[in-house]
């Protein structure tokens, strides 16, 4: 005889012959309840956010009592940097440079609204570079000339000047450098490392397109694309891309050379992108101010020196760089005026070497130098920066 089981058997199936379903199997959430989530960590974000401009305007009354300015390029870098290490995703770093430096722009306004001029108008590239560093919440001046930026610094009317220094394509921009030589008590205060890319931009046809305007520079660097692409079109050179984008909104048969948010300031249709020649095109942008920049321990220096024009001055002149280990990373050479008489030629050389000019062995090499040169200027020591897209 058998014998019964002393358990119970378990049906594995319900009364319909379906599998019954595991109890530790969780359902997946539903949209409601992901979107109540997203909207209780953003009423979190929101009293953080308000947290943090709080204590931000009680650093800016500390400041204030110290008679210490609002923006620091120093502590800026150093806040990006912090929060693009802890970052472990999936928010891309380029997103969170633009949430936090908008979050700083924001916060520096409660304590102070801040002018900046740059080369005009607005959407021209020094206005998209002067927005990469200092963010919406500022006062963006544009003036008509990289002179009148100077100028604008130099007279007070604004805290801070933005001035394109070199290019990777076509190298250094005369008239920053020429300028420095005529004002060199501004400083250098910050750079911005921007990445250009060009559009035609235009209301007609490329087969239809009898004039391309814009700024010098642009349309240097996108020479191999326009004789190919448009030879039958006028190349105009005009103050800059903004400009030049302003001018082909108003004419039917023009185009213009710019970024794409300046046409889509002037309602412009995008007839190509990308079209400079060289794909890694960037121009290094500098932050012109009064005073100088904290050290940083990510820095470098801008010295600006007259050399005696003799057989070996140059090497004669660098030669302390190497034997005290400091990284010399650019160098350009600038023609000045001859005195009356002189039928030799004479040249300023512009320096970036690795380091701060408060630092121990930067200082050093510094002081030999000096003493090497009819004259030496330093325009600046500054945080190093990463490139940013336009």
């Amino acid at each position: 005889m058998a014998r019964k089981s002393s358990s119970p058997v378990r049906s594995t199936a319900s009364s319909t012959g379906t599998a019954a379903e595991p109890a530790d199997v969780k359902k997946a959430p539903s949209l409601s309840s992901l979107r109540s989530e997203i909207d209780r960590l953003d009423k979190d974000l929101v009293t953080i956010l308000n947290r943090r401009a709080e204590i931000a305007v009680q650093i800016g009354k500390v400041k204030s009592s110290n008679g210490l300015e609002v923006f620091s390029a120093a502590r800026e870098e150093e806040v990006l940097a912090k929060v693009l290490g802890a970052s472990q995703g999936p928010l891309p770093q380029d997103t969170l440079r633009l949430i936090f430096r908008e979050l700083m722009s924001g916060t520096r306004a409660l304590q102070r609204t801040l002018r900046v001029a740059c080369l005009g108008p607005k959407y021209s590239y020094s206005h998209l570079a002067s927005v990469a560093k200092f963010g919406e919440a500022v006062e963006h001046v544009p003036v008509g000339s990289i002179a009148a930026v100077f100028e604008e610094v130099n007279r007070r009317h604004v805290q801070f000047g933005i001035v394109p220094l070199e290019n990777s394509t076509d190298g250094r921009i005369a008239d920053t450098l020429d300028m420095f030589t005529k004002l060199p008590n501004l400083k250098i205060r910050a750079e911005v490392r921007l990445r250009i890319h060009h559009c035609l931009l235009g209301r007609c046809e490329w087969s239809q397109m009898r004039r391309v305007y814009s700024k010098s520079q642009a349309l240097s660097q996108c020479r191999n694309w326009l004789g190919k692409n448009l030879p039958q079109a006028a190349k105009i050179e005009v103050v800059s891309t903004a400009a030049a984008a302003e001018l082909a909104q108003r004419e039917e048969f023009a185009g213009a050379v710019a970024s794409k948010p300046a046409g889509q300031a002037y309602r412009l249709n995008v007839l190509a992108e990308n079209i400079e020649d060289q794909a890694n095109n960037v121009t290094r942008f500098a932050v012109i101010a009064e005073t100088a920049e904290a050290r940083t321990g990510r820095d470098k220096t801008t010295l600006m020196a007259r050399i005696p024009n003799d057989p070996g001055s140059l090497v004669k002149t660098i030669a302390p760089l190497e034997k005290l280990g400091v990284n010399m990373t650019w160098i350009e050479s600038f023609p000045i005026a001859a005195a009356a008489g002189d039928k030799n030629p004479s040249y300023l050389f512009f320096l970036d070497i690795e380091g701060h000019s408060e630092d121990v062995l930067v200082q050093k090499a510094i002081d030999t130098i000096r003493r090497r040169c009819e004259r030496l200027d330093v325009l600046g020591s500054y945080p190093r920066s990463e490139i940013v897209e336009s």
